[in-house]
């Protein structure tokens, strides 16, 4: 990647002013794997060998990333969620069709133990999708294509819930809207809602002129609303449209626009867009390039003009790897801060592990 050192040192002088804190940590080897389990803590999966700092950060190991707990997989993880409130994580890995369950430690243990494995019938191994559901008893929400989609309780691994819709449409995510209703994102672009009360499901095809791409979606939900309006759907592909559409109307969204994105790789595997949990109407986008780019939607129109974003992260694209690689990083995921507004998590191709809380130059000025 060609960026030079006038270029580096410019963004590293307006990073002073445009974020509040930024650490910057160098794995071992990349990882896509990264979530908020605390307030302050996270679970990745490789911890980082070397760091890096700049000259007025004073970074030490063991005071700004200290490992807690470990553990070992068998096999590459592919996905991982924490379930809230409790110490269990689920994971899925590369070769094989099953949910592995973790205990994460707790204050007298620091290992991270395999507790359980739910076999499951999925016809492909890679691509499972999960998502924690919201019942009173853990459970996963998981599968790989739409027909395999089901709801299974950790514990026992019983089967509470199976999608009775038939289609060979792979998930490109899934995500519950409060204890009984689900949506899935088929890769295609449709949308279904789901009832764990009931097996039958709501179709949304996507419009024909929006077909053929990749797409990912996030959900932005309130589980204390019963409106179907505090639910709201973001659609992005892969080639920078966006959908925004609620629960009152899936089939029709109220927004549509096409975002300025640059496009540095050809696959579509680390495709993301998130809501962020505190800020209101704000989503952030990535796996186009080394920039996560955060949006405030409330600006957006109906008339699709293409919107700017309110902050861009390119240290994954600044980074000391980047800058003498021939190849340009790539976001390979992000997690947002469930309760500090404008923290984040992310992670690249290079090997670079960023935490960052960044500025709103209209709102922190």
């Amino acid at each position: 990647m060609d960026i030079s050192s006038d270029e580096a040192d410019d963004w590293f002088i307006e990073s002073l002013n445009t974020y509040k804190d930024l650490h910057v940590f160098q794995l071992e080897h990349p990882t896509k794997v990264i979530e908020w389990t605390g307030e302050k803590s996270i679970c990745v999966l490789l911890l980082p060998l070397k760091l890096y700092a700049g000259e007025n950060q004073g970074l030490c190991a063991e005071r700004d990333f200290k490992g807690q707990h470990g553990g070992f997989s068998e096999e590459p993880i592919e996905s991982l969620i924490h379930i809230p409130g409790t110490r269990c994580a689920v994971t899925t890995g590369s070769s094989s069709s099953a949910l592995q369950i973790w205990d994460i430690g707790g204050d007298d243990n620091d290992v991270i133990k395999r507790t359980g494995v739910i076999n499951l019938k999925s016809t492909s191994a890679k691509g499972i999708k999960i998502a924690p559901g919201l019942t009173d008893e853990p459970a996963v929400l998981h599968g790989s294509c739409i027909s395999e989609v089901q709801l299974t309780e950790i514990a026992t691994g019983r089967v509470l819930y199976t999608v009775a819709k038939k289609s060979s449409d792979s998930v490109s995510g899934l995500q519950f809207v409060n204890a009984c209703v689900f949506l899935i994102c088929a890769s295609n672009g449709t949308l279904l809602m789901g009832d764990t009360r009931d097996p039958s499901t709501c179709h949304y095809p996507l419009q024909d002129s929006k077909s053929g791409l990749h797409w990912s979606f996030g959900l932005r939900s309130d589980s204390s609303q019963s409106e179907p309006s505090c639910c709201t759907v973001a659609r992005l592909s892969s080639s920078g449209h966006m959908l925004l559409s609620d629960l009152r109307d899936l089939q029709s969204p109220f927004c549509q626009t096409k975002l300025n994105v640059q496009h540095s790789t050809s696959k579509n595997d680390f495709l993301n867009v998130s809501w962020a949990p505190v800020l209101n109407r704000c989503l952030s986008v990535s796996g186009f390039d080394g920039t996560v780019h955060i949006y405030n939607t409330l600006d957006w129109s109906t008339e699709g003009q293409s919107p700017q974003p309110v902050f861009s992260h390119r240290g994954h694209e600044m980074s000391h790897e980047a800058k003498y690689s021939s190849s340009t990083p790539v976001v390979t995921t992000y997690s947002w801060h469930q309760s500090r507004p404008k923290t984040l998590l992310s992670a690249a191709t290079d090997g670079s592990l960023h935490v960052w809380d960044w500025v709103d130059k209209i709102i922190d000025r």
